[in-house]
């Protein structure tokens, strides 16, 4: 059960005006977007920084950011926006399923990882997770192949998916039809690379 219940249509013109922006034309707003519109004023304020997360503004590709969102979600243990990822992104990011699986249950160290910048934002995100900091090493490590501006946008988006795990959690937003879960995740069978 939600402890905060997500508005319901009909909506009164504020809300439907900001639930509109939030979604591409056609698509039911989230619950997500349904939970936040309790708070206008809040959920209002939230959409240019969203804008630049999800956009084309953002310095890093849509594989890369979908790691550090998929990756912070699962460690948060936010299954619905983890879910709501996987689901609207993880094809077009380009994720294999033994990567969705790393991301949620492994660790940098997988081996269905051969890129050691991914390697690195798995780490990174890790890190910022478990200590609000990144180390000495790892920062080095990262400057191989993230621009100053690209790090500080990873390390922004990771702490703005903290932020929205926490409102799923603690609003106790539930699953969205049709969005996988860590169970299925856990489940599904794994990937074997061909025998050569």
């Amino acid at each position: 059960m939600p402890r905060i219940e997500p508005l319901s249509a009909p909506y009164e013109q504020p809300v439907a005006h900001y639930l509109a922006a939030t979604m591409p034309p056609g698509q039911e707003p989230i619950k997500l977007f349904r939970t936040l519109a309790v708070n206008l004023e809040m959920a209002s304020a939230m959409i240019p920084w969203a804008r630049h997360e999800l956009g084309r503004s953002l310095a890093i590709s849509l594989r890369e950011r979908e790691i550090v969102i998929d990756r912070t979600c699962a460690l948060c243990g936010c299954e619905y926006e983890w879910g709501v990822h996987v689901a609207r992104f993880g094809q077009r990011a380009d994720l294999s399923q033994a990567q969705v699986r790393s991301l949620a249950f492994g660790s940098a160290a997988d081996p269905c990882w051969d890129s050691e910048a991914e390697r690195l934002l798995i780490r990174v995100t890790d890190e910022l997770h478990e200590r609000s900091d990144v180390s000495s090493g790892l920062w080095d490590d990262l400057t191989h192949h993230y621009s100053h501006a690209q790090l500080l946008d990873i390390v922004m988006l990771c702490g703005w998916y903290h932020a929205i795990s926490f409102v799923g959690n603690a609003s106790g937003v539930g699953l969205e039809p049709g969005a996988p879960t860590f169970a299925d995740c856990a489940a599904a069978p794994v990937e074997r690379p061909p025998a050569g």
